[in-house]
């Protein structure tokens, strides 16, 4: 290793070697955003979901069990170890898992997403909007 003259500058380096790295891989997850939109509702029953923009699917209901994942992407339910192939131009390549806590629900993105968790609570009926970014507005 090379002999640097300051010691602070020798610490740092390692420092900014790691912190360019992020970046890079920031900048990277943030080209493989996929536009997509979804409305989560809790019923009575579990969740409902449907699909404004990026979904081949418009509509998804299903029970949920607490701290049970299940995970969804672009074709509707699937299972959380398997990332789709079936990757199509026409629409979103996005996956993430929802999870019903004691207090809301937690979302994990996966794949396609801005976010790596997004946790909320919804009383029956309410809605609330996410998309590649997060929670947002129905807008």
């Amino acid at each position: 290793m090379k002999n640097y003259k300051n010691p602070l500058l020798a610490a740092l380096m390692p420092l900014l070697f790691l912190t360019a790295t992020f970046e890079l891989l920031a900048q990277e997850k943030q080209t493989e955003l996929s536009d997509f939109k979804i409305i989560v509702e809790k019923t009575g029953t579990g969740i409902k979901m449907t699909g404004i923009a990026g979904c081949t699917w418009t509509d998804l209901s299903f029970s949920i069990n607490n701290h049970q994942p299940q995970a969804i992407d672009t074709f509707g339910m699937t299972v959380l170890d398997r990332i789709s192939e079936n990757k199509n131009e026409n629409f979103a390549n996005f996956l993430f898992a929802i999870t019903k806590t004691e207090y809301g629900f937690e979302l994990k993105g996966i794949e396609g997403t801005a976010w790596t968790k997004l946790n909320f609570s919804l009383a029956e009926n309410e809605r609330q909007t996410v998309d590649q970014f997060g929670m947002t507005n129905l807008n």
